[in-house]
């Protein structure tokens, strides 16, 4: 045991610049002028050029470069700009050299992963408790630092062992020095007269999962479920313990999250693309932090010798063997089935075809019900076996690595670029047109063609032929995903066929679908917004990609109803006439005149494009202020509400209730 006096009295406690003491003053008073906040800054010229070199890098993706910090302030927001100083400050204090540089690393490297962790579930939960959650997910293991710096011989030993014997480090803290780095960095909370919300989440972010689950009625509960998943995904890449963290971050995200723990490889995918960006502000190399799918061998394999352990200990001799045997033989079975789901091509790096295929299921079933087209295009790049044969398969493959990042750097974050076999890639493309998709191809052609590839000093020509589909999955989906990948298939034969270095766009949609797609394009509130010149289609196109996922979206009949277009008793008709003959619910709806073909694109648009969270999006990004936004929205309402809605009183209905939403 040690006395806490020891950690307090200490001369080597982390401590805060002035600077970023009197920015987390400002960040209290709701009316703090923000060129308050700008003066602040720019009286430590470090933290100044740190502040904007971040503004400037992938993690925010403004819209446009900024070249001061009076531009950078309003655009980042009071918020991100305190948080950024802060973060600045402490990875200043978490770097050392001598024996426990090692140690400060470790720590400073997983305090970037949990907010970065932090800020992805934030988003889940709602933009308003994101950049809270960013700052709050880099302080939460604060205790540590401070424990590391001001009793290193005596907190060494605790690591180790806990590290050991693969328990909670918390656990054997307390057990072994009567104090554990949870207490330590609510106490530090305390001097830095943070707030409270701020002390609460980091004082429960190691609780066990029914203390967590007793705290549901805590007004701060989103925030203390957000730091300690986090807290469980920085354990998950930085521990040695990684079984444990796993258990855990499967009990939170499942109970918490609703994410089944197949979809939990995916985020934590989307976790190490998030905090490598950030990792890139602070110059912290991460290339030593392994794949989610390495770790997750690595921790199942901690779980077999837990549970033989538990066995072990709990059951006689011959019963105990056989439940060890048992969930030994079912935890490497799981395995097997991990690695055989191996997502990425080991020489391009991209996803190879299993992971396309798994993947196109998903998004044709998607499609399918939402009636959204998708677009699949073949590229094989040319005479591949001659230039193999005359230049080696050394350099075949150094083709295969430049064409694919080329394709990789050029296709949409929502677009899955794929090695499907060979000389042969794929891309599956969200929500296309016929026109758009020619695009792509297009482009991806010319990319390839006028990618500079040499051999010995001189240049070989590359260059592939391309073939695209686009189409709309029927709610019948049989044979659909086959033929959509056999008519891009022959289209890039086409290509092939006509002289090489082409592209040939097939279009399977109906007419009258084709039409219904433009009509509910033309309706979407984005569309809306770059006609009437608010923004151009670059700018709204990345506040798109920042748009929350939807989990699950409305459906048509709901929508229907709450835009009062038509009854329940209707909907219950159109569904049971859905149940017989399985077509869409907007044909039935149109074909019985229950609905026009305009109220249907209507709903359509809104479904798939919610302008509230659209709206939301916008206002979060700081690109429109939140009376701005909720007039806008009302516009596009009103307008859009005059075509599809019988009466103007509904119409009014609705947008107020719409408006009132934006009331932050």
């Amino acid at each position: 045991m040690i006395s806490p006096e020891k950690i307090w009295s200490s001369d080597q406690l982390p401590t805060l610049p002035a600077v970023a003491v009197k920015l987390l003053d400002l960040s209290k008073d709701p009316d703090t002028d923000i060129k308050d906040v700008i003066e602040t800054i720019k009286a430590d010229p470090a933290i100044t050029a740190k502040i904007l070199k971040a503004s400037n890098s992938s993690f925010f993706g403004l819209r446009s470069e900024c070249k001061g910090i009076e531009r950078a302030v309003p655009l980042l927001g009071t918020m991100v700009v305190t948080s950024l100083a802060l973060s600045f400050s402490l990875s200043e204090a978490a770097i050392t050299q001598g024996p426990l540089k090692s140690r400060y690393d470790s720590y400073w490297k997983q305090s970037i992963i949990q907010s970065a962790a932090a800020e992805l579930l934030a988003t889940r939960l709602g933009n308003d408790l994101k950049y809270d959650s960013f700052l709050i997910g880099l302080l939460q293991d604060i205790g540590h630092l401070a424990m590391l710096r001001s009793i290193p011989n005596d907190l060494l030993p605790v690591l180790e062992q806990a590290e050991t014997q693969q328990r909670n480090t918390s656990e054997v803290e307390t057990e072994v020095l009567g104090i554990n780095h949870t207490e330590v960095g609510v106490k530090m909370m305390e001097r830095w007269q943070m707030s409270e919300q701020f002390q609460i989440a980091i004082q429960h972010h190691h609780d066990t999962f029914e203390q967590l689950k007793a705290l549901q009625s805590d007004p701060n509960f989103n925030l203390i479920i957000i730091i300690a998943a986090s807290a469980a995904i920085g354990d998950y890449f930085c521990s040695p313990n990684s079984g444990l963290a796993l258990q855990r971050l499967q009990q939170l995200m499942a109970e918490f999250y609703n994410m089944p723990i197949d979809d939990l490889h995916g985020f934590l995918e989307e976790v190490k693309f998030r905090f490598e960006e950030a990792a890139q502000i602070f110059q912290v190399n991460m290339d030593d932090i392994e794949s989610p799918y390495e770790i997750m061998a690595k921790a199942n394999e901690q779980l077999v010798q837990l549970t033989m352990k538990a066995q072990v200990d709990s059951t006689q001799a011959f019963a105990r063997q056989a439940a060890i045997e048992e969930q030994k033989v079912k935890l490497e079975s799981e395995n097997k089935q991990l690695q055989s789901k191996a997502i990425h091509d080991p020489l391009t790096k991209t996803y190879n075809r299993s992971y396309f295929n798994e993947y196109f299921e998903k998004e044709l079933h998607r499609c399918a019900r939402s009636a959204q087209p998708i677009g699949i295009i073949f590229s094989d790049i040319d005479r591949f076996k001659s230039l193999n044969d005359t230049y080696g398969h050394q350099f075949g493959d150094l083709v295969l690595q430049r064409v694919a990042q080329v394709a990789s750097e050029s296709t949409r974050r929502s677009d899955i670029f794929c090695r499907y076999g060979g000389e042969e890639f794929v891309i599956m493309v969200n929500n296309p047109s016929e026109n758009g998709i020619h695009e792509l191809a297009e482009r991806l052609r010319k990319l390839i063609e006028n990618e500079v590839i040499e051999f010995e000093g001189k240049r070989v020509p590359v260059t592939a032929s391309l073939g695209a589909v686009v189409g709309i999955p029927p709610r019948d989906m049989t044979g659909f995903g086959e033929r959509l990948i056999a008519e891009a298939d022959e289209a890039m034969y086409n290509s092939k066929e006509n002289g090489r270095n082409q592209v040939h766009v097939r279009s399977i949609i109906s007419q009258e679908d084709n039409e219904l797609q433009k009509l509910v394009k033309r309706s979407r509130f984005s569309r809306w917004l770059v006609t009437k010149k608010i923004f151009d289609i670059p700018t709204i196109s990345k506040a798109l990609l920042k748009c929350p996922q939807q989990e699950t979206q409305t459906k048509i009949g709901e929508l229907a109803v709450n835009e009062k277009l038509l009854t329940s008793n209707q909907v219950t008709e159109i569904l049971e006439v859905q149940q017989k003959n399985g077509q869409r619910f907007g044909e039935i709806a149109i074909e019985k005149q229950l609905l026009t073909r305009e109220q249907v694109a209507y709903l359509l648009a809104i479904q798939i494009e919610p302008p509230i969270v659209l709206g939301k999006t916008l206002i979060s990004l700081e690109m429109l202020q939140s009376a701005e936004t909720a007039e806008l929205v009302k516009l596009y309402l009103s307008e859009f509400k005059a075509s599809a809605a019988p009466v103007e009183e509904r119409r009014s209905e609705f947008t107020n209730s719409q408006i009132h939403k934006f009331n932050l």
